[in-house]
C-alpha cells in the first residue's frame, strides 16, 4: 500500500490516468483522498463555480459559498445562506465521507434539496474536489 501512495504522490495533473490505474479497482475513500490532486480539484471546481463562489470573502450566488466548507456544519457554511429544509434536518458536519456522499448525488442525501446537480459520478474527481475543499477550508496565515 505504502509503494501505491508513494507512486500516486508524484503524480501530476497529466497523470489521472495512472492515479485511476494505481487505485484498486474499488478504492477506499481514504486511499482515493491520499491519491488526491487538490489543484486539479480547483479545475474541476469550475462546474460548481455556476452556482458557488470559494473565496474567503466572497458572496453566495444560486448555492452558498463554500470557503471554509470542510468541517462546517451542514447547512451553516454561508450564514446569508438560505438553506433548503432538507437540508437543514440532514445535520451533522461536512466530513470527507458526507462530502463524498453529497457529491455523488445531492438529492439521495437530502431527498427535497434545491441543489439541482447530479453528482460527480467518477470516485477520484470527487476525491480531487474535496481535496480542494479542504485546502479553501484551511485557515488563511
Amino acid at each position: 500500500m505504502a509503494a501505491v501512495l508513494a507512486l500516486l504522490a508524484g503524480c501530476g495533473d497529466g497523470d489521472v490516468a495512472a492515479r485511476r490505474k494505481a487505485l484498486a479497482a474499488n478504492p477506499t475513500l481514504a486511499t482515493r483522498l491520499a491519491a488526491a490532486d487538490a489543484g486539479r480539484g480547483a479545475r474541476l471546481f469550475g462546474q460548481c463555480a455556476a452556482c458557488h463562489t470559494i473565496g474567503a470573502a466572497a458572496g453566495d450566488r444560486n448555492g452558498p459559498n463554500l470557503h471554509g466548507a470542510m468541517g462546517a456544519p451542514v447547512a451553516g457554511v454561508s450564514p446569508r445562506y438560505g438553506y433548503t429544509a432538507a437540508l437543514r434536518g440532514r445535520g451533522g458536519r461536512w466530513t470527507d465521507a458526507a462530502m463524498d456522499a453529497w457529491l455523488t448525488d445531492p438529492a439521495a442525501v437530502a431527498p427535497g434539496t434545491a441543489m439541482r446537480f447530479p453528482g460527480v459520478r467518477d470516485p477520484l474527481d470527487r476525491a480531487d474536489l474535496i481535496a480542494y475543499l479542504h485546502r479553501q477550508s484551511e485557515p488563511i496565515r
